[in-house]
């Protein structure tokens, strides 16, 4: 697999052998967290689509998935998401098929319906956090 950047809020994820890769056009691009989270839903609706291409007996092999995002303030944060696959060989009857599958992607269904989210603080003391790194037994005092 192999994720490219295409700008501070697009990515493209296509099938290429070996292990994964992300790359950028330039070296100023840093793949943020917004990325990350792009390709997940990319990476997610790839596989159910590619799954649903083999058991349909189809070529998934030039099945490539673009997801873009626009922000929203109060609060900030990302408020849609475009996920557009280009997939040459399909035919073009199965369009509408692979569109409800790519619906089932958890991720997708995860965004759809967002999870509650805990989180939790702890303020670990700087040498006892040191002597655990190294394996020793904290210093208590």
């Amino acid at each position: 697999m192999k994720i490219t950047l295409l700008s501070d809020d697009s990515i493209r994820l296509e099938p290429v052998s070996g292990p994964m890769t992300i790359e950028a056009f330039s070296a100023d691009q840093s793949y943020s967290p917004f990325h990350m989270v792009a390709g997940g839903l990319a990476y997610c609706t790839f596989s159910v689509l590619y799954a649903w291409a083999e058991y349909s007996k189809l070529d998934g092999d030039n099945l490539t998935i673009d997801v873009a995002w626009t922000f929203a303030d109060d609060p900030h944060r990302v408020d849609h998401y475009d996920v557009t696959f280009n997939w040459p060989s399909l035919p073009a009857e199965r369009l509408q098929a692979a569109k409800r599958v790519a619906e089932l992607c958890t991720i997708h269904a995860t965004l759809r319906h967002p999870p509650s989210i805990e989180i939790e603080g702890l303020v670990t003391p700087l040498a006892t956090a040191d002597a655990q790194a190294d394996g020793a037994e904290p210093v208590v005092r």
